[in-house]
């Protein structure tokens, strides 16, 4: 079977050679998968634009990754905050520690809260596996969200397994509406969060289901993933913070500023 890590790299090199960067070595990534991150004042407050990232190999949103066109835009149960469960007609829950997530969503013009964007979010399972194309049987881990008066979106997920080469992280997607989500299909951002790492090896260490994560962790901290490779201080920005436990679970926190 094809790695994980080997089709996030085929994506970013299809998305470099439509950005006239073939040319660009393996040690360009960083410049590849990042926008640069601005910082705009406004109010008193500076807020750092969210870079934007490949979307990766497994997005199930349309597009076409891989020579695969999948999609579950539009199907009953997408809408939905918790995400653990499979939709749509399929059976099963993703095994996992609970995470529940809450995203807020603002502008790059003073940090103000976006009511009423559409956030889609996917990622892999506690094996590294995505659902629907590692595992077809199954379409767990995908989910979309309107944000609310303060501009959050909550989903209950789990904590993400660590597959080699990659840090633990998932997947966003922000539209202008669920509307637009579903109809015209014109993205605002598309990019990915990663997660506080100790608790992260908290999790691997305790969950049997997490398989060769903590080793992986390891090796690929997400300060060596190529996604989040930019500044520390656009690292921490782009990350969900945990606070909780493997027994009790963990409540997640994140800001995604959209210009």
């Amino acid at each position: 079977m094809t790695s994980r890590l080997a089709t996030d790299l085929a994506a970013l090199s299809s998305r470099r050679q439509a950005m006239g960067l073939a040319a660009l070595g393996l040690g360009g990534l960083a410049a590849a998968c990042q926008v640069t991150v601005a910082a705009r004042t406004a109010g008193g407050e500076t807020c750092l634009l969210t870079p934007t990232e490949i979307r990766g190999p497994f997005p199930a949103d349309g597009t076409n990754t891989g020579g695969q066109t999948l999609s579950v835009f539009g199907q009953q149960g997408l809408v939905r905050e918790d995400i653990r469960g499979s939709f749509a007609g399929m059976e099963g829950e993703a095994p996992g520690v609970r995470l529940d997530c809450a995203i807020r969503l603002v502008s790059a013009q003073g940090c103000a809260p976006l009511a009423g964007r559409a956030l889609y979010l996917w990622q892999c399972d506690a094996a590294g596996d995505y659902s629907l194309y590692n595992r077809r049987d199954v379409n767990w881990l995908r989910g979309m969200q309107a944000s609310d008066a303060e501009g959050i979106v909550r989903f209950t997920t789990i904590i993400p397994g660590c597959y080699g080469g990659r840090a633990p992280h998932v997947h966003i997607e922000a539209f202008d509406s669920l509307e637009s989500a579903t109809s015209d299909h014109a993205s605002l951002l598309v990019s990915q969060l990663a997660f506080t790492e100790e608790e992260c090896a908290r999790v691997y260490e305790t969950s049997r289901e997490y398989g060769a994560s903590l080793a992986n962790l390891r090796r690929w901290p997400a300060t060596r993933d190529f996604a989040f490779s930019g500044p520390e201080e656009e690292l921490m920005e782009q990350t969900i913070h945990l606070s909780g436990s493997p027994e009790k679970g963990y409540a997640g926190t994140a800001t995604v500023t959209l210009g």
